[in-house]
């Protein structure tokens, strides 16, 4: 009655160490660390064949993807859209050209439930699972509100007029939710800059990047602008090129240097990929340090982000759900067997470093997230892998 060594409970041989790690490009001690991390990387490279045909469900529902969710999973996978609004962003434009092409299996019968089951819900599984995991709140948060404006729909509606509103809703989410919510941000916390200011930045957030365009356009305060960077994937050229364009005058370092600066510094603006419902802020990794570092010297930390990446989790380390990247971005060439490299993407700063938030609606204090919560996530409240 006993399992021989080396099997699966199906009697077939498992495969060996040395196997797996040919097919996969990972080691085992590799795998085993990554363990600790609920997001792993998967190296698309190994995958080609889940950016060409890709069919979900069993035989009695066998579901294509719409080749704009491939090409999306693919540039997702490669890092090519990384930020987390051009995520969200790139998500919801996939999804109005899936919306455009849609045809029910069968004539009479509900659209709406098949427009999620067959539809929504594999495209968004097969970007989280087999591309990159989801960003850490804005995409949950905008495929909830998707899922619930299709199940406000009137089912009586014609399919034409479904299609009709169901793009409109999507583009007017982006449109408010991304676009004019940067616009406001920027317009809420210019009123905090004043001539003379040493802003310092780290890597290169939209709502960030928009604030300081939008001051040097709108206004004629003049300030010099730190742009903090590290590796491995130095998103702070793309900000500092935009800036340098504006005839901005900037400093350059990356993050071993701040210390050397932030005496400097009078005031420090911070992009975010998800606003914990406690004040906390996950963001680049990094920006704990940049926080505390600020906090250290008295220096005022304001975090820029919109009121679509405020979760209702609360983080309380930055390890069991944060995500990593790719190994070979950190050390190329042969790990070896005793070597493990971990290629973190995300860090949590606590509230207690946050001088304030910035959204749309106002800057307000860390701990009163939770209130912009209920006010302006309510389908918050149900996970985005909700059946």
């Amino acid at each position: 009655g006993t399992q021989p060594k080396g099997s699966s409970s199906s009697g077939k041989p498992e495969p060996s160490e040395k196997r797996r790690s040919e097919e996969t490009g990972i080691s085992q001690k590799q795998v085993d660390d990554s363990k600790q991390f609920s997001l792993s990387y998967r190296d698309p490279s190994k995958y080609p064949d889940e950016f060409e045909s890709v069919v979900l469900g069993g035989a009695e529902a066998a579901m294509k993807l719409h080749p704009a969710v491939l090409k999306l999973g693919y540039r997702y996978a490669t890092g090519e859209v990384r930020e987390e609004n051009a995520r969200c962003r790139a998500m919801m434009e996939a999804f109005v050209q899936v919306v455009e092409d849609f045809q029910p299996a069968k004539a009479g019968s509900d659209a709406r439930n098949q427009f999620v089951q067959d539809v929504l819900k594999p495209s968004f599984t097969y970007w989280t699972e087999k591309c990159r995991p989801h960003s850490m709140s804005g995409m949950g948060n905008a495929f909830s509100f998707l899922k619930s404006a299709v199940a406000t729909l009137d089912r009586d509606m014609e399919l034409a007029e479904v299609k009709t509103v169901l793009k409109e809703t999507i583009q007017a989410y982006v449109r408010e939710r991304i676009d004019f919510a940067d616009m406001a941000i920027a317009k809420n916390a210019a009123e905090k800059i004043v001539d003379g200011d040493v802003i310092l930045t780290y890597g290169d957030s939209e709502a960030v990047r928009v604030l300081l365009q939008e001051t040097i356009a709108t206004t004629s305060k003049k300030f010099r602008v730190i742009v903090v960077d590290s590796r491995p994937l130095l998103e702070g050229k793309t900000l500092l090129k935009e800036l340098r364009r504006a005839n901005v005058e900037c400093t350059y370092i990356l993050l071993n240097a701040l210390s050397f600066v932030m005496n400097q510094v009078t005031k420090v603006f911070l992009g975010a990929a998800a606003l914990m419902s406690d004040g906390s802020v996950v963001s680049r990794v990094g920006t704990a340090c940049v926080a505390l570092a600020a906090k250290a010297k008295g220096v005022p930390v304001l975090v820029c982000g919109e009121t679509y990446k405020i979760s209702n989790r609360v983080y309380l380390e930055s390890i069991t759900s944060n995500e990593m990247g790719n190994p070979q971005d950190v050390l190329q060439g042969e790990l070896g067997p005793n070597l493990r490299v971990i290629n973190l993407l995300y860090d949590l700063t606590p509230s207690e470093f946050v001088s304030g938030i910035v959204t749309e609606m106002g800057i307000l204090p860390a701990t009163s997230v939770a209130v912009l919560l209920r006010e302006m996530n309510p389908q918050d409240t149900d996970s985005a892998f909700a059946s």
